[in-house]
């Protein structure tokens, strides 16, 4: 169906709009780390973060304050991992990865390489963005914890 009535379309502008707002404001109190590069849990988070705001918008059933508890909710939890994860070396490596080095002195480590599931084409990438051609140039490439790659001169 096209369209019910006006009702939903405005409950859906009015209940986006301050679950928005909610939102917004909710990351901002929750502070910089909490929008910085992703790692595998940001990424699970934000995504829930997004259903979650869906949810609120286009389910009729599900009430405002609601969704705003359950979006504090998801904002918290990411907070105290990251503060758990500042003060504890133990819980960090439950949570983090370690970053993986790809290539010592020149040359790539291709059993990392393989269980990273990185190829030659995206350490070629991360050499050409850091202005290096040649893996000769390298003395380092690591794949960090948020996926990137850093390259480390000579």
């Amino acid at each position: 169906m096209f369209f019910d009535d006006w009702a939903g379309v405005i409950r859906t502008v009015i209940v986006g709009l301050l679950a928005y707002l909610a939102l917004i404001v909710m990351l901002r109190a929750s502070g910089k780390r909490t929008l910085s590069k992703m790692n595998a849990f940001d990424l699970v988070v934000t995504v829930a973060l997004g259903s979650t705001l869906a949810t609120v918008l286009l389910t009729a059933s599900v009430p405002l304050v609601e969704g705003v508890v359950a979006l504090a909710l998801l904002v918290y939890l990411q907070y105290a991992i990251t503060w758990l994860s500042v003060r504890s070396d133990r819980f960090r490596a439950l949570i983090k990865a370690e970053p993986t080095l790809l290539v010592h002195d020149g040359r790539p480590l291709e059993g990392a390489m393989r269980t990273q599931r990185v190829t030659h084409d995206e350490i070629d990438a991360a050499l050409r963005s850091s202005g290096k051609t040649d893996l000769a140039q390298v003395q380092s490439v690591v794949l960090e914890t948020d996926g990137s790659m850093t390259v480390i001169p000579r």
